[in-house]
């Protein structure tokens, strides 16, 4: 059976009976990840919704599975909550997002992080979710989202500052090491229970473009090159140990997504040879729902690439109407002239819920984009 030329990113709007859950864990720094002990039947409830989006999937002829993100809070922080070492806690303030006026926005708060012991991926949840969504797979592939390493070391590190004489790392270059070491770990153990697909996740490429007005440290940063080659470098250490033992490796890359706002801007021309062109991985994701992308011509970096595949991200999740198939079909048409159809997938710019609200659309309207993507993808690749 031939596989689809559509592909979710990963997120799915959740039920109503789950963000009644949902809802009451932002609201508390008192409970620990994956949380389930603090809510009588909250596992169970997570469980069965889980059960039904895989169908749901299934039957809108999804074939690259994931748990459609049920089991996470936030697209990001869930993983690293479920380190051994890290301790979650309600900040003062949220993540800034752009509002629909322009304004400021501020999401939910609880994005605090303490490290208290030296990290380590082992015995993580994500396994445990991975093997019911992989029961459940009916011979199609299954996919697990996670946090990049390099934007979480960024978070970790140059945002909140947690390394130094009182902290469990006492170097950056130390935290560093240790992160790195409890993703191996992650991935050793997803390998070894039959995992075969990751799909690291990350929105800060943008913020290495010095015009990028957003950027929260591109301007005034006399070393972005150097960190933009050091989010590259350890994204690369974490790649290339997947592809050792034996993973495929995917990236997905937007400008954020809360409740259908968005955090910043940023083109891909501006890092093109840096994020697209030196990152080893095996398919990139990427946002061109808007104009705030650019144009095409940052593909012509991965043109030579024969082994990489490129998803474009041509249509929205973050609106509640059909998106322009004639936009859609032109765009596809223009890529396909510097990459190979072959390599070539179509998906929506992100996924419909990065974190539990979702965005400001129904599960029946989510539903629709999503066949209308499988459409377009089927109209576009079945031409000669």
């Amino acid at each position: 059976m031939a596989k689809s030329k559509f592909q979710l990113v990963g997120s799915l709007l959740r039920p109503q009976n789950l963000l009644d859950y949902k809802d009451q864990i932002q609201e508390r720094d008192d409970i620990t990840y994956p949380f389930y002990k603090d809510f009588e039947g909250y596992q169970e409830v997570e469980t069965k919704a889980i059960t039904q989006i895989i169908q749901d999937q299934l039957d809108h002829k999804i074939d690259v599975l994931t748990d459609g993100e049920y089991s996470k809070s936030m697209w990001h922080l869930d993983f690293i909550w479920g380190l051994v070492g890290i301790e979650r806690f309600i900040a003062d303030h949220g993540y800034s997002f752009k509002d629909f006026d322009g304004d400021h926005f501020e999401t939910r708060k609880d994005i605090g992080i303490r490290i208290v012991a030296p990290l380590s991926g082992k015995n993580h949840h994500f396994i445990d979710i991975f093997k019911a969504v992989k029961a459940q797979d009916q011979g199609n592939d299954v996919k697990t989202t996670v946090w990049s390493v390099a934007h979480a070391f960024t978070e970790l590190s140059v945002f909140n500052g947690l390394y130094g004489e009182d902290q469990i790392y006492k170097t950056k270059e130390e935290l560093k090491a240790g992160l790195i070491n409890a993703y191996k770990e992650f991935l050793t153990e997803y390998k070894a229970c039959g995992g075969e697909i990751v799909q690291f996740d990350d929105c800060l490429w943008e913020l290495f473009d010095s015009s990028n007005k957003d950027s929260f440290f591109a301007e005034g940063n006399v070393d972005l090159v150097g960190l933009a080659q050091e989010f590259v470098t350890v994204n690369n250490e974490i790649i290339d140990f997947g592809h050792e033992i034996g993973l495929k490796i995917w990236t997905h890359n937007c400008r954020g997504n809360y409740e259908s706002r968005h955090a910043s801007g940023g083109t891909y021309q501006a890092i093109a040879e840096k994020f697209l062109g030196e990152q080893h991985y095996d398919r990139f994701f990427l946002e061109w729902d808007d104009e705030r992308a650019g144009d095409l011509s940052a593909l012509n970096v991965l043109a030579e690439k024969d082994q990489v595949e490129v998803v474009l991200g041509l249509l929205s999740s973050k609106t509640n109407t059909l998106d322009d198939a004639d936009r859609v079909l032109q765009y596809l048409e223009k890529a396909s002239n510097i990459i190979p159809k072959e390599r070539l997938f179509l998906s929506h710019q992100c996924g419909f819920a990065s974190c539990d609200s979702g965005n400001n659309l129904t599960v029946d309207e989510q539903w629709k984009k999503i066949d209308q993507g499988q459409e377009i993808a089927a109209e576009f690749f079945g031409r000669n």
